[in-house]
Formats: structure tokens, C-alpha cells, sequence
């Protein structure tokens, strides 16, 4: 009987441990343009400097993509299906019956997206852009919607010519043709090629509230472990802190993950948080910020106009408590 009681309790003990196993077993994040964004530099340092682990979510990796419904798709396939992805995903993926959730704020400005000239040019303002040729990547996406508002703010929409010009490569091909007089770039890919450029005007200086970018989870996962993403919020949020004060050891964390020239990552870094030290927020969220991108969706008619409501798809229960806005 005694020997059987050890079995029994030998399967139990082994059943648990499995239990345990699975429920803490290692997993890479989503995070949209990882590798060539800015938007995944707060989790490359909460990797290096150990956060996720004080925090006691077991992460390896990130795992990336161009953005858009892919970013949705990969994070909610994944072993903890959440990520940091473009709001307007978000959005379209909520409109498309998506059960997912969002459970903090990423970044919340375009300090990162500059529109540049070549370096003979004399642009010194958005508002010499009348009579021009603007390059936006391609339709409804990010820069198409930031320079229609852009352009709208300022008087200029329809007396300006926008012209979709594909990827960052395929813009400064556009540029040094003469197709376009101006064009985007974000970084860290100005930094990368700046020499030859000018920026014409800077995308913060025109539209300054701007949320770029929002934590999600699938909602099923965050009901069940609301733990798991209260600490990667958590790890995050002290990521962000330590770069605002260690910025030279933040660019080199980030030249070691992205595989850049140390010089290009620090440039990044120091250009974003210049145009707005906010830049990457700390997990709050900026309302206001984010009815601008529901305005800039209806602008260049991704979204229906109408009303659209926050508290139906925001939980802001995850956060610290001094970052919560709203019950």
C-alpha cells in the first residue's frame, strides 16, 4: 500500500512540475519592426538589464514583422499572445472581431518620423510645401494618414501633391530623381543615411499628440494570467526609465540587439528624445493622442466615421496604479 501511495504521489509531484513547466516556460514577444523601429528599444534594455526577469516573465526574444495585421496575427499565435503594435492595427483588428485587449500605452508621439530633402534643398518648414510633391509610403498607412493631417492643419491639403513611394529605399530613390522634393524617414533609418539629407520639417512639430503605438493581449490569455502581463508592463515601464537617464548605455544595448553601428543607434536615440522626452511612454495612455489617430484613419478613409469607444477595448487595470487614468 505504501509503495502504491508513493506512485500515486510520484504522478502527482510529475503532473505538477509539467503544470508548473507550462505555465512558465520561456516565449518571445511581439513587438512591431523590431530590429528597425524604434518602438522596440524599451524591451531590448528590459532583456539586458535583466527587468523581465525581477519581473518573473520568462522572455528569450521578440519576434518582428512590417507592421499592420501581421504584428496582430504573430502576437496572438504566440506562446503569451501579446505585443506592441501600431494602433490603427489594433483598431482595424477589433473592427474585424478580434478578441483582444489593450492593456498599456507604447509610443505616443512621431518624434521619430522626419520628412527630408536632399541636402541642397532649402525646405525649412511644412509650410513651404505649397506647390510641391510630398512621398508617403503607401495608402492608409501611417505616413499617408500624418501628412494629410499634417497638410490639413496647415492650410496646405490639395495644394500639395502626395505621391505613395514604398519603402524608406524606394522614397530616397524617388528623392534623388526628382519625383518627389520631400520625403519620410523614421528612425534609426535617418540616422543611418543622413549624410546627403536635410530635414525638411519634423512630424512632431505639426501634429505633437500622436500615439504610435499600444500593448495588446489576447483577452482570454489576460483573464487567465494577468500576472504574466502585469509584469511585462512592468519590466517595460522600467526600461523606459533607465534610458531616459542612461542614454549612452541604452544606445549601446540597442546597437548590440539591432546589429548597428553604435554611432547610428546613439544618433537615434538622442534625436527621438529630444523632439519629445516622452517619446516612449511608460505605459499611460494619451487619450487624446489616440482620438487623433481615429481621426487621421477617418481622414484618409481606413475607418467609417463615427463614434468609436475606448473603454470597450482598453483595460487599464494592468497598470500601475499612478498610471491609470480612468476606472
Amino acid at each position: 500500500m505504501d509503495a502504491i501511495r508513493k506512485v500515486v504521489r510520484g504522478i502527482c509531484l510529475g503532473a505538477t512540475l509539467t503544470l508548473a513547466s507550462v505555465g512558465a516556460h520561456a516565449s518571445s514577444l511581439t513587438v512591431t519592426h523590431w530590429g528597425d523601429g524604434m518602438y522596440g528599444v524599451p524591451f531590448a534594455v528590459a532583456l539586458d538589464k535583466g527587468f523581465f526577469k525581477e519581473e518573473k516573465v520568462d522572455v528569450t526574444g521578440f519576434i518582428t514583422s512590417e507592421g499592420g495585421g501581421t504584428s496582430i496575427r504573430n502576437a496572438m499565435a504566440s506562446d503569451i499572445p501579446y505585443g506592441e503594435v501600431a494602433l490603427p492595427a489594433a483598431i482595424a483588428a477589433v473592427k474585424q472581431g478580434v478578441d483582444l485587449t489593450i492593456v498599456h500605452g507604447g509610443v505616443q508621439s512621431l518624434g521619430d518620423l522626419v520628412w527630408v530633402e536632399l541636402k541642397q534643398g532649402s525646405i525649412t518648414g511644412i509650410k513651404q510645401m505649397k506647390g510641391k510633391t510630398i512621398g508617403y509610403s503607401s495608402p492608409k498607412s501611417t505616413t499617408d494618414m500624418i501628412s494629410t493631417i499634417a497638410l490639413d492643419r496647415v492650410g496646405l491639403l490639395g495644394q500639395v501633391q502626395r505621391k505613395p513611394v514604398g519603402s524608406s529605399s524606394g522614397m530616397l530613390t524617388s528623392l534623388q530623381q526628382g519625383a518627389i522634393d520631400v520625403g519620410y524617414m523614421t528612425e534609426p533609418s535617418y540616422s543611418a543615411k543622413k549624410d546627403g539629407l536635410r530635414i525638411a520639417f519634423r512630424s512632431n512639430d505639426v501634429v505633437p499628440n500622436e500615439t504610435q503605438t499600444v500593448g495588446i493581449v489576447r483577452t482570454d490569455y489576460l483573464k487567465a494570467h494577468p500576472d504574466v502581463i502585469r509584469g511585462i508592463i512592468a519590466a517595460r515601464r522600467k526600461a523606459v526609465v533607465y534610458m531616459a537617464a542612461h542614454r549612452a548605455e541604452a544606445a549601446q544595448i540597442l546597437a548590440r540587439e539591432y546589429k548597428m553601428d553604435p554611432a547610428v543607434a546613439a544618433s537615434a536615440i538622442n534625436n527621438v528624445l529630444d523632439a519629445d522626452p516622452k517619446y516612449w511612454s511608460e505605459g499611460s495612455f494619451d487619450y487624446k493622442g489616440m482620438d487623433e489617430v481615429l481621426k487621421g484613419l477617418v481622414l484618409v478613409k481606413a475607418i467609417p466615421e463615427g463614434p468609436f469607444d475606448w473603454s470597450k477595448i482598453v483595460d487599464e487595470s494592468m497598470l500601475p496604479a499612478d498610471l491609470r487614468s480612468r476606472k
